[in-house]
């Protein structure tokens, strides 16, 4: 029997490059809150959940980042998402859209995210790029502010959609930064990780990796540690 693979992509940087659309957002709530020209350098973003990130930012101003407080910024994010969004020079990565076309019609394949974005921020960017309809479910930071705790919200989805679980071999992490969520996902054995800002790079690892789902459909993909897949 076929088993069915389960997919995990992360948005920035891996599906999508937004143009900075969200830093801008968050800029311009600083800019409104605290009246500060902030250009966030000394926040983390890359790899950090929404809600960490905000949370960070309530910091650095001292501001209490209580619920209410994170719920608040995060509410003004969104609103001002779509804005920064319209006004970015944002891009599909090369490859990408081709790739999940491939992809999403495979009855043994299941596409969903595993993002660092709040929801309603994933949908935004996704639907604003046209690639929202290819994701069937995802967890986001609205599950929790540690993103290394997310792969166990995207696993049960999966389970509970689909009426059984995934094994370890049979789910694949895909994006662009350095995490240990693979470790929340008993070692899924891909770990792609893309070389972000190189578009060639990027097409190049995208091309690689459809190829070997394809190759492989029933498989563990071979494991990969550093900037590219070999083929």
């Amino acid at each position: 029997m076929t088993k069915t693979r389960l997919l995990l992509f992360d948005i920035d940087g891996t599906l999508v490059n937004t143009g900075g659309a969200g830093v801008e957002a968050l800029k311009l709530i600083v800019h409104d809150r605290f009246s500060a020209k902030d250009h966030l350098r000394d926040i983390e973003i890359a790899g950090k959940t929404d809600r960490a990130i905000i949370r960070d930012i309530l910091r650095k101003y001292q501001v209490k980042p209580t619920e209410e407080n994170i719920a608040s910024f995060a509410e003004e994010y969104i609103h001002r998402l779509p804005l920064s969004l319209s006004r970015s020079r944002g891009r599909v990565l090369p490859g990408i859209q081709p790739l999940l076309e491939r992809l999403k019609p495979q009855p043994n394949i299941v596409l969903a995210l595993l993002t660092g974005n709040l929801q309603q921020g994933a949908r935004l960017k996704l639907q604003h790029y046209g690639l929202w309809d290819f994701f069937e479910f995802g967890a986001f930071a609205d599950d929790h502010h540690d993103r290394n705790e997310l792969g166990a919200f995207a696993r049960e989805r999966a389970q509970r959609k689909h009426g059984h679980d995934f094994d370890a071999a049979d789910i694949d992490v895909i994006g662009d930064t350095n995490s240990p969520v693979e470790t929340h996902l008993a070692h899924a054995p891909l770990r792609l990780r893309l070389a972000v800002g190189h578009a060639s790079d990027c097409e190049r690892a995208l091309q690689i990796f459809c190829s070997t789902i394809w190759q492989t459909q029933t498989r563990s993909l071979r494991s990969w540690d550093g900037e590219y897949l070999d083929s």
